[in-house]
């Protein structure tokens, strides 16, 4: 038979049915009810998780100031409870209102095997606490229930929208959360969501080569993948893939574009592609090649109403001497020639990458037409 803790809560509402509770219990104990989801993947390279690893030095200063003589910590943990957890209001109000908030227990079950409790926020003051020389340090709770992974995640992120949480952790939670985000996360989503199919899936041009949390070991980074698919997104080929009302993208077709492009990318360039193939050993792989290459996707779907890796192949080919992605020298203007390493992840240097291959391709383009 699994023992309960019962312990005094007020339960508050939000909204039609949102159910939140406060409770203060022993940090000490905190390891007997609730766990640290961290992200990972699956099996299936399903993202399951989502808390960081701790870390070590801001745990050691928050573990030295509780062994202090009079330590204070207000902020509450949040906590997140599957279903197994229970609140019993009490009987009788005596007078007070409860319009908003009643009196009552949390009962939560101390099961060994799988605990009730997932720690949404807090975890580095958690790990602190238990690690402290002290024999007790009770600390604020707010907690709320739901069964759903997703909606844990959603919280974690929103909680932390405002704290110094990794960027790349953030981009590789956001296809799985549920619900509204803040207007700026809202729109990484969709990007998030065509950036895990193109690191995942085994026929992708890009397949594992996208450095992010579980595949650290990736060549490109996230972020440079991410400016390209939100530039193509805002105002390129994938433009027409979007719902103007709530910014999703039909991935399916999108990722049709995405993959006949850079698997033409890879065949004309294969000396400077692939998942050996680091930034210092190629520029194709670097920041700025990243989003120059997608701005030149854009153009020359454009420029031909098609987005077939034929035509991909063959404008991209045509251009290959105006590239020197491993070897040479990049050939700006009369004055302006730099070695293929000398580009810099920097606005201005992808500006510049950016206008130099727009302009051979359309030079290409008028030489063509005549």
């Amino acid at each position: 038979m699994t023992t309960m803790l019962t312990l005094p809560a007020i339960e508050f509402r939000q909204g039609p049915t949102r159910r939140l509770y406060s409770f203060a219990i022993d940090a000490k104990v905190l390891p007997r009810i609730a766990v640290v989801s961290r992200i990972q993947r699956d099996d299936d390279a399903q993202v399951a998780g989502y808390q960081r690893p701790e870390v070590g030095k801001h745990i050691r200063a928050i573990r030295d100031y509780v062994e202090s003589d009079d330590p204070m910590i207000p902020n509450a943990l949040v906590i997140a409870f599957d279903s197994r957890v229970h609140f019993q209001p009490s009987e009788g109000d005596g007078g007070v209102d409860t319009t908003h908030a009643r009196h009552g227990t949390l009962t939560i079950p101390l099961d060994e095997e799988i605990r009730p409790g997932f720690i949404v926020d807090g975890q580095q003051r958690t790990a602190a606490i238990r690690d402290a020389m002290v024999d007790r340090f009770p600390m604020p709770v707010t907690a709320f229930v739901t069964d759903s992974e997703d909606e844990q995640r959603t919280q974690f992120i929103l909680v932390n929208s405002t704290k110094p949480l990794p960027v790349g952790l953030i981009h590789e939670l956001l296809p799985t959360t549920v619900g509204r985000l803040p207007a700026k996360l809202e729109r990484r989503r969709a990007p998030a969501l065509l950036l895990e199919r193109l690191n995942l899936e085994a026929e992708s041009p890009f397949h594992l080569m996208i450095r992010t949390v579980t595949n650290p070991s990736g060549v490109v980074r996230d972020n440079s993948v991410l400016r390209m698919l939100e530039a193509s997104i805002e105002n390129g080929v994938l433009y027409e893939f979007r719902d103007p009302r709530t910014g999703e993208v039909e991935s399916k077709p999108a990722l049709e574009v995405l993959y006949d492009y850079w698997e033409a990318v890879a065949r004309v360039f294969p000396e400077a592609w692939g998942p050996e193939v680091t930034p210092r050993r190629s520029r194709l792989v670097h920041g700025a090649g990243i989003v120059s290459m997608g701005l030149l996707m854009d153009t020359i779907s454009a420029r031909r109403g098609r987005t077939d890796h034929g035509t991909f192949y063959r404008d991209l080919k045509a251009i290959k001497d105006a590239c020197a992605w491993t070897t040479g020298e990049w050939e700006f203007g009369p004055d302006d020639r730099r070695p293929w390493n000398g580009l810099q992840n920097t606005s201005k240097d992808t500006d510049l990458l950016k206008n130099h291959l727009r302009r051979a391709y359309l030079q290409l383009a008028l030489r063509q037409a005549s």
